[in-house]
């Protein structure tokens, strides 16, 4: 089974668990009240040596609320706190949300990018994690998590897609899965015409991509290089997988 899809179905299982128990000390709490949550985050960060965190498409907390928790979080980073932090391609295509994250990353944080769909989750250290209630963009309030056994499978779930994410160093890095299959296909020679065939769609469409392409891996059009050709050989020198 998908370990995105168990985890929705954790976090929905946790939600009737909590609802069901009311109040009785399980080691998981609902919060909904948005500042609330921004508090238990901060006092974590002031408290914490270590925090793995993953952010879905479309979450705002990244970019425009995540400047609310984002001077504790240098502070922490300055005090000697490690920070590992994966995110979703279409992320990269929001420039306050990347703007945010390379704030992050000047401050010492590590991240990756990924194309999975991932679930937003913090952990700190091995003692508490915050999920999101309802696993889709926007939803409002987290479960504050402290359950040791869930918290060791969030934690293994952090692991492995990290180690199936790509280094945000790489050049193309930004590219959606689609740019990536047109640029896979233009590099075994086909035109912008055989590539629309192969992947059923119109030529325009696929002028569109080839143009995203060329801007995300900062190929200006000059009179002297083939953006195609150099757009080629980034894809060839492994850059993008």
């Amino acid at each position: 089974m998908d370990e995105n899809v168990s985890l929705a179905r954790l976090a929905h299982r946790l939600e009737e668990v909590v609802g069901e128990l009311r109040g009785i000390p399980v080691g998981v709490e609902r919060l909904e009240d948005g500042e609330l949550i921004l508090q238990q985050i901060a006092h974590a960060m002031d408290t914490s040596d270590e925090v793995r965190a993953m952010y879905p498409a479309g979450t705002p907390e990244v970019g425009r609320r995540g400047r609310r928790n984002m001077p504790e979080f240098l502070d922490a980073l300055r005090r000697g706190m490690r920070a590992r932090l994966i995110v979703h391609t279409s992320m990269m295509d929001d420039p306050v949300s990347t703007a945010r994250i390379r704030e992050m990353h000047a401050g010492g944080t590590l991240y990756r990018i990924t194309d999975e769909p991932v679930q937003q989750l913090l952990v700190f250290d091995r003692s508490v994690a915050f999920l999101r209630i309802t696993p889709v963009a926007h939803a409002p309030g987290a479960l504050l998590i402290r359950q040791q056994s869930l918290i060791a499978a969030f934690v293994d779930l952090f692991e492995k897609t990290w180690a199936r994410s790509r280094e945000a160093t790489e050049p193309a890095y930004r590219l959606t899965p689609r740019e990536r299959e047109v640029l896979a296909l233009i590099a075994e020679g086909r035109s912008n015409s055989a590539v629309a065939r192969a992947l059923s769609v119109t030529e325009a469409a696929v002028g569109k991509h080839v143009a995203s392409v060329f801007a995300k891996l900062e190929l200006p059009h000059t009179e002297d290089d083939n953006r195609r050709v150099l757009a080629v050989l980034t894809y060839l020198r492994g850059s993008v997988r």
